[in-house]
């Protein structure tokens, strides 16, 4: 079935979206691929100023992701790999929602603004890490035309993952 894709605002996150960042993502099922457990507010903090920085210097980030109505409903973009191992030098996409948002196409809509501005910038191709359990993520980028590249162990998890890929100059 082909559903029109909710509108879907992103913008540079705030210091205040730190703390709705920590208040969504309070929830087991969200943080099930992303170490299992919420992290503290501190990590958000860091990560939406790491966030500004990106955009400044590099014109893309993680972005924070905004409904219809204004709220925050969780983050989208693109930041440099932030690893030791794997694609180390490359550009991840990535998003993670507010549990209560699932099933309704926003990462997909958000995720292909993120694709029209990545190609805005110039960027030639970009990867997305996926927990290889992660079936709503696989989806994504399904529906984004990427396709999968390597499977791997990830060193600190021990969980197998997906790395996929789409050359953006050629999509």
């Amino acid at each position: 079935m082909n559903r029109a894709l909710p509108v879907v605002r992103l913008r540079v996150p705030t210091d205040e979206d730190a703390v709705a960042w920590h208040r969504i993502f309070d929830d087991p099922d969200v943080m099930e691929f992303h170490g299992g457990r919420p992290a503290e507010l501190s990590v958000y903090e860091e990560l939406t100023a790491r966030q500004r920085r990106h955009d400044a210097e590099r014109g893309f980030c993680f972005w924070t992701m905004l409904d219809e109505s204004g709220t925050v409903m969780g983050f989208t973009g693109a930041q440099p790999w932030p690893g030791d191992w794997g694609p180390v030098g490359e550009i991840e996409i990535g998003w993670r929602l507010g549990r209560e948002y699932w099933g309704r196409g926003y990462v997909t809509a958000a995720a292909r603004t993120t694709l029209e501005r990545l190609r805005a910038v110039g960027l030639p191709t970009v990867v997305a890490m996926v927990d290889a359990g992660n079936a709503r993520s696989i989806a994504v980028t399904r529906r984004l035309g990427m396709r999968l590249e390597e499977t791997f162990v990830a060193p600190v998890s021990r969980r197998e993952g997906h790395r996929y890929r789409l050359d953006l100059d050629a999509s």
